[in-house]
């Protein structure tokens, strides 16, 4: 078997707590180089066997790679993936893809020329229960959707309000991320960027809706970013629906995904917390999907599979392409803006 020449930009917490470990132990991979900042750059390459460290992302784009992933922080994923995408690389780019609609269209129209791979690793798109989800929509099961209620809560306010008596000590030094990072508005801090786009990208994956205005707001409370988010939405098929977020769940509550869908033919209700799928037609069929205990928590396993498999043709499903995730920047981006502008209904795409 050929082996996937992979190259990685960005080594913080993420990369080196959750994909290079899934990368390097697999044997269609090639770990070519990894490039970032920092002192401990050195010892990453060797821990995980990359062939060389770099600070210089055109040292390894010049490597001769096949593909790679970016984990930097969320402002630089644009330019960095679309310098891989010129260059006919498959890209795995941590969410959310881009902070503006502008940049995130702008993949999608660079990875249809390039005829590449792309995929944000969006886990909860993968789980055994949302797929099954998923299928109920595409038979039909629920009609045409005319009402989606989108729903998320976490226990990361100290990610977010950057205090670290909260949710940091779950990380050791070694790996905890860099708050400053996540609580920076010119960085894409703040829960809408942050959190909302993994429920945002789950029901455009579910549903194959698109957000064509909101009317929203988002409250900081104290925190240099936004810790609750609120909106009204109107999807290009006419429905109606409402978008919410919040970051301050007591340390170590279950992670919240409420995902409730109102068609001309029944309801649809995914919710992560209770580990729940159930379907109520209203010709009276009811349909509750099995899903095994703790299924619902977040974790990020599958994805990055996903990834190289569909390089080698192992697989052929992408629960989180490109165009799903442009759908999620857009309607952040547009929940921002309105809010930005006292609540105003604004358009999410022309």
């Amino acid at each position: 078997m050929t082996r996937v020449r992979l190259g990685a930009i960005g080594a913080g917490w993420w990369a080196t707590s959750n994909h290079f470990p899934l990368f390097a132990a697999r044997a269609d991979v090639e770990l070519v180089g990894v490039c970032g900042l920092g002192d401990d750059l050195p010892d990453i390459r060797d821990r995980f066997g990359f062939g060389f460290a770099t600070e210089d992302p055109e040292e390894l784009f010049a490597a001769g790679l096949d593909a790679v992933v970016i984990t930097t922080p969320h402002d630089l994923h644009h330019p960095l993936a679309a310098r891989a995408l010129d260059l006919g690389l498959h890209v795995l780019c941590e969410k959310p893809m881009t902070l503006a609609a502008t940049e995130a269209w702008d993949l999608v129209e660079r990875a249809e020329r390039a005829g590449t791979v792309f995929l944000v690793p969006y886990g909860w798109n993968y789980k055994p229960f949302t797929t099954a989800a998923k299928r109920l929509i595409d038979d039909g099961s629920i009609g045409e959707i005319q009402y989606a209620l989108c729903h998320m809560a976490s226990p990361t306010r100290g990610l977010f309000g950057n205090d670290p008596s909260h949710m940091l000590e779950r990380w050791s030094s070694a790996t905890a991320p860099d708050p400053t990072t996540w609580s920076s508005p010119a960085r894409g801090g703040g829960y809408a960027h942050g959190q909302v786009t993994h429920s945002s990208a789950l029901l455009f994956w579910l549903t194959g809706l698109r957000a064509r205005s909101i009317s929203g707001r988002v409250l900081a409370a104290g925190a240099p970013v936004d810790l609750f988010d609120a909106g009204v939405i109107r999807f290009d098929n006419g429905a109606l629906g409402t978008l919410s977020g919040a970051a301050t769940l007591a340390d170590g509550d279950k992670y919240q995904i409420d995902i409730r869908l109102f068609g001309t033919e029944g309801v649809l209700m995914i919710d992560v917390e209770r580990e729940r799928v159930a379907l109520s037609r209203y010709d009276g069929t009811r349909v509750d999907i099995e899903i095994g205990e703790g299924e619902g928590e977040y974790e990020c396993l599958v994805p990055p599979a996903r990834f190289i498999d569909l390089i080698t043709g192992a697989s052929t499903e992408n629960n989180s392409g490109v165009e799903v995730a442009a759908r999620s920047v857009e309607l952040v981006d547009a929940l921002l803006r309105s809010s930005a502008a006292d609540g105003a209904d604004v358009l999410v795409h022309d």
